[in-house]
């Protein structure tokens, strides 16, 4: 009898054990005023308070929770005038920076007002910078980045009117909005053939991006790409031959690391026009010297080609649907590159990814100013680039993420890949995944389908490549539909998800 005590003790300890370090779960109640169509922003965690922008029509607003996701107030933001373009927000340990741009006759505005815990504006709102228009759009003009530490803050604006030459207008500022430089920089293009990169800023206040080049007209792949920096004293861009070889790219994603003074560049690559993906090219460049340092072309073998889509697919075309999504930098110089498998089937059209690819400049229209959006940015689909993403009749895919991680000298060192299989129909806002990155492991969170209803799914990888896949989270009550590919870290044990719950926007909040 004591011996059986003993198990069943042993058994209750380990359970309350395992209870204790399972997810949980806390939703807020849906609001009348919050529907599938409110536009949102997780702000971010300040003081006690759980800060969410939402907007509906003209009405904007900062709803506080408390720590049991209860809406505590939700603070109209009176100030914003009735026609706002666009918004961006930067994010504190005790403010928030939220910029705005508006119209105002043939004046396009750009503000920026400081926000504090309680969702209220610490001093009046301040114009950064105007610009005249002869028309009336509902694009930004103006583009926001900052560096990792957030000590540096650019806004910039490009003049697109002359298709061989762009005009690049840049503000930077330190993280109190001090204006450090204001730059007018002239750029020489060849009309529709050249595009950019992501623009992104380094700790040292460095404009970096890409400048690539497509063969032909409304091309599909990349030929040439040169590397652009611009430091804070320079006047314009210094401009270096990248020296891709024979390798034919498709995209082209930028990292700074700044732990190593670097910029990483990565694509996938083909071997001939329109082909199949045959593998992943990098480029190493150092920001010190402002050169490449190395540069590797990895071809997949059958091994990866059979991990990536499973043994029963064709494996010449096992990459032909994946797209990059993060990269990943450590201290050591290594870096991981992860890529999700992305595509689209239309009852009209049958699109592969060099037609999402060459669908054309998206810098390039009637407009004077056209303007440039994160592309690294965790949402990004291939589809939503130029204008995709909007058609009732097309089905959504999101299957299986390939992770791969390198040493700082470009060796392979292990690769995995988390299995999914999602899908929907008009919208792609339930597939996907969110990332949660506890310090010892990086969470991926995604529905599954099962018996006819989206189940959020905990899946996690260490800096071995070990995948751990945990079991159903608490608390996931019927009804909630999440949206992890919207879902923000608030901090180092918390992420706030966005859900729908019978077509009311609501969020939940996951504490590890």
């Amino acid at each position: 009898m004591k011996i059986r005590l003993s198990v069943l003790g042993l058994f209750l300890l380990v359970g309350s054990i395992l209870q204790a370090q399972a997810p949980r779960v806390i939703y807020s109640e849906p609001e009348k005023e919050d529907s599938r169509r409110t536009n949102f922003e997780i702000l971010g965690k300040l003081g006690n308070n759980f800060l969410i922008y939402k907007n509906n029509r003209n009405e904007h607003d900062i709803s506080l929770y408390d720590a049991d996701m209860k809406l505590t107030e939700r603070v109209p933001l009176d100030f914003m005038p009735d026609r706002v373009i666009n918004l961006d927000f930067i994010s504190f340990a005790d403010k928030i920076y939220l910029f705005y741009q508006y119209q105002k006759k043939r004046v396009i505005y750009c503000d920026y007002v400081a926000i504090n815990e309680k969702g209220r504006p610490m001093a009046n709102p301040v114009t950064l910078d105007t610009t005249e228009v002869n028309y009336s759009s509902n694009n930004k003009i103006y583009s926001l980045i900052n560096s990792d530490d957030k000590q540096r803050i650019m806004l910039f604006k490009v003049n697109s009117s002359d298709p061989k030459k762009f005009f690049i207008t840049s503000f930077l500022y330190d993280d109190s909005m001090n204006l450090l430089t204001r730059n007018f920089t002239m750029m020489n293009m060849e009309g529709k053939n050249e595009n950019f990169a992501d623009f992104h800023l380094t700790n040292a206040g460095e404009l970096v991006t890409a400048k690539y080049t497509r063969a032909g007209n409304n091309s599909d792949f990349i030929t040439g790409v040169n590397m652009l920096v611009k430091h804070p004293d320079s006047l314009g861009f210094s401009i270096r031959n990248v020296d891709i070889g024979k390798q034919i790219l498709d995209d082209i994603i930028l990292k700074v690391d700044n732990n190593n003074h670097r910029i990483l560049l990565a694509s996938f690559f083909s071997r001939q026009k329109r082909g199949n993906m045959e593998g992943l090219y990098f480029v190493n460049w150092d920001t010190r010297s402002n050169q490449k340092i190395s540069d590797t072309a990895i071809v997949f073998n059958d091994e990866l080609r059979v991990l990536a889509k499973g043994s029963e697919t064709n494996k010449k075309t096992a990459f032909n649907d994946f797209f990059i999504k993060n990269i990943y930098t450590r201290k050591d110089g290594g870096f991981a590159i992860v890529s999700e498998v992305l595509y689209t089937t239309s009852r009209y059209n049958n699109f592969n990814r060099w037609d999402y690819m060459g669908w054309g400049n998206p810098w390039m229209g009637p407009m004077n100013y056209n303007y440039w959006s994160p592309l690294y940015s965790p949402w990004r689909m291939p589809w939503g680039r130029y204008g995709w993403n909007n058609s009732t009749a097309q089905r959504y895919f999101a299957e299986n993420v390939m992770l791969l991680s390198f040493d700082r000298d470009g060796k392979l060192e292990w690769s995995n890949m988390i299995a999914k299989n999602q899908f929907d129909d008009e919208s792609d806002n339930l597939i996907s995944y969110g990332n949660m990155n506890t310090g010892g492991e990086v969470h991926f969170l995604f529905n599954t389908f099962e018996r006819r209803t989206f189940v959020l799914t905990d899946q996690s990888v260490d800096a071995t490549g070990k995948i751990t896949r945990y079991p159903t989270l608490k608390n996931l009550d019927k009804g909630y539909d999440f949206m992890p590919r919207f879902a923000k870290q608030v901090s180092a044990r918390q992420m706030i998800i966005p859900c729908l719950y019978r077509n009311y926007l609501c969020f939940a909040r996951v504490d590890y």
